[in-house]
């Protein structure tokens, strides 16, 4: 017996919604530490008139005087805050099955409402999901990680992501609608074109790329994000001691296993580096922005600190990865599946985050 309209939307979004709960093998798509970074540390907004907001403090608008005697003093009206407003923006992936796919599948559709699917048609329709079901979250993830990376320039429907938020030439522009060329104190940190053929550069870039990032606040960064090349100069800069070659190597006192010395320590995207004692994370995608947008400062060759409590994913309360099943329109026998979410990535405080970059 055949499957029925209402029949395969159910087995669709049943298969939707575990392959959004479970990760899959994969033999394509790389490593996306980012993505994980922000989606680890989103956080819902309301997204009332289209705009996720940050409050702000730029200044305290100080009135300080010194006096003497019965000296006249005056009185200010306190200017100290400003608004950082994102626009969200709505995103989406889908597929369609025509019913000729759905029968070369073995899998035969109806209009009867008493129809029965067989055995054989439930394990042809779970076969044939799962790979348009696995990779509808794949390719949802792959591309909305490229935009997180990017500008937004690239499309008037884009949001702003990290090259935006913390760029390379934090001078110009507008970012959450406050213009960075007239309010330097939005503005994050940036060192590109440091010379890594000279020892001790690379690491006295990232101290003074650190320090800038605590000015105001104090808080440190909690998220470093690399390219490779970056890390391959970190790595052998590392290794450099003021007169001599020799690597520094710290042993914990308490570790009581043998002790193996590894010039490639590491797993995965953790490259087994740190610096002030967080994690050093390879981004494999950084290549990838390379290849498709071709930029002056490679990716490959940046370094980002970040503050995970100053740069959040902001997706819009209700909105967030929803599974989608349109309904058959009548003149198509195509039947669809779909992911949608809406979301802003905004940062409160811009000075909190620092990249750098070699030459």
């Amino acid at each position: 017996m055949p499957f029925t309209t209402e029949q395969l939307a159910y087995a669709g979004r049943a298969a939707l919604d575990y392959f959004l709960k479970n990760e899959p093998t994969d033999n394509y798509n790389v490593a996306r530490p980012l993505i994980e970074f922000f989606m680890a540390g989103k956080k819902e907004d309301g997204g009332g008139l289209q705009d996720v907001v940050e409050q702000l403090r730029f200044t305290n608008d100080s009135n300080f005087q010194s006096y003497f005697g019965d000296a006249q003093v005056s009185y200010n009206r306190k200017r100290t805050l400003q608004q950082a407003k994102y626009t969200w923006g709505a995103f989406h992936d889908g597929f369609g099955l025509n019913e000729d796919e759905l029968t070369a599948n073995g899998i035969t559709m109806t209009d009867d409402r008493s129809a029965t699917p067989s055995d054989a048609e439930k394990v042809q329709l779970t076969n044939l999901l799962e790979e348009n079901l696995e990779t509808l979250k794949l390719g949802f993830k792959e591309n909305f990680d490229i935009m997180l990376h990017r500008s937004g320039t690239q499309s008037a429907t884009d949001i702003p992501g990290l090259d935006a938020l913390v760029a390379t030439d934090p001078t110009t522009g507008v970012v959450g609608g406050i213009d960075a060329a007239t309010n330097t104190w939005w503005r994050n940190y940036t060192s590109t074109a440091i010379n890594s053929g000279t020892a001790g550069n690379v690491s006295n870039a990232m101290e003074l790329a650190w320090r800038a990032a605590i000015r105001v606040g104090g808080a440190p960064p909690d998220k470093i994000i690399a390219g490779e090349d970056f890390i391959d100069a970190y790595r052998k800069d590392s290794g450099y001691v003021s007169g001599s070659t020799t690597r520094q190597v710290i042993v914990q006192s308490d570790n009581k296993k043998a002790i193996t010395l590894d010039n490639g320590v590491g797993s995965g995207t953790s490259t087994g580096l740190y610096f002030k004692g967080v994690p050093i994370e390879w981004d494999p995608v950084f290549a990838t922005m390379d290849t498709l947008d071709a930029p002056t400062i490679h990716w490959t060759k940046r370094l980002y600190m970040l503050n995970s409590k100053r740069i959040q994913l902001r997706p819009i309360k209700g909105h967030w990865m929803i599974p989608r099943k349109p309904p058959r329109v009548y003149d198509r026998y195509v039947h669809y599946w779909a992911l949608t979410a809406k979301a802003a990535l905004t940062t409160g405080k811009r000075n909190a985050h620092a990249v750098l970059a070699i030459s």
